[in-house]
């Protein structure tokens, strides 16, 4: 029987491996990732910041999770005897909310948008409860500082080349997922340059990220 998985939620960097471990990589992103989402549920921000928001939550969720999926989960797999079935569940999590944020963002005067994205919140929450309860805490069982660092580098390296929107057909595991994510990430980039361009500037965007994807 394994054993059970200590939370990371709880724990200093020292416990973790160091600042540039994995594990405190997560944990940097997962606090970041919750203000932001609470900020944006706020009644007080001024006009237009809650767009602003939620673009940043939005590339912070695709390209945090891509990395999961690309340097974490597979490792997870070797690793763990139940990593199977734990990563099975946690992409099963990903892809709902890629599902959910496509719609969100393919139907911006629908008049349930905010309820979709109170949803997607909550799947949000869900999901990091989920890798800081019984995933992540795998990896602190099985490694060393030296090596939470190793894969904490890898994990960096790929979030920089990963998609930051949700692309619902992209399989969740590698290959497939880097054969098909990563030239998604240069057109998902040049949207990020430009979120507020007009009709002209988004089909100069999407002609370059063809170029680039090409």
């Amino acid at each position: 029987m394994t054993a059970p998985a200590v939370s990371i939620s709880g724990l200093d960097a020292d416990a973790l491996g160091g600042d540039d471990s994995i594990l405190m990589r997560q944990r940097r992103d997962h606090p970041r990732l919750d203000a932001m989402m609470n900020r944006y549920l706020s009644e007080d921000l001024p006009p237009g910041e809650p767009d602003a928001v939620w673009s940043d939550i939005v590339q912070l969720v695709f390209s945090h999770a891509f990395a999961e999926e690309t340097v974490l989960w597979p490792l997870l797999r070797r690793i763990a005897p139940d990593g199977e079935e734990l990563t099975r569940r946690v992409e099963e999590e990903h892809q709902a909310i890629n599902e959910l944020i496509a719609r969100i963002e393919h139907s911006p005067g629908d008049p349930r948008r905010a309820e979709w994205i109170r949803q997607a919140f909550t799947l949000i929450r869900q999901d990091i409860r989920d890798e800081e309860d019984e995933l992540l805490p795998r990896l602190r069982t099985v490694f060393g500082d030296r090596r939470l660092r190793r894969v904490g580098a890898a994990w960096e390296a790929v979030r920089a080349t990963a998609p930051t929107r949700p692309h619902p057909g992209v399989p969740r595991r590698p290959p497939g997922n880097a054969v098909r994510g990563v030239p998604l990430s240069a057109f998902d980039r040049l949207r990020d340059l430009a979120p507020g361009g007009g009709p002209a500037t988004r089909r100069a965007a999407l002609a370059a990220a063809g170029a680039l994807a090409a």
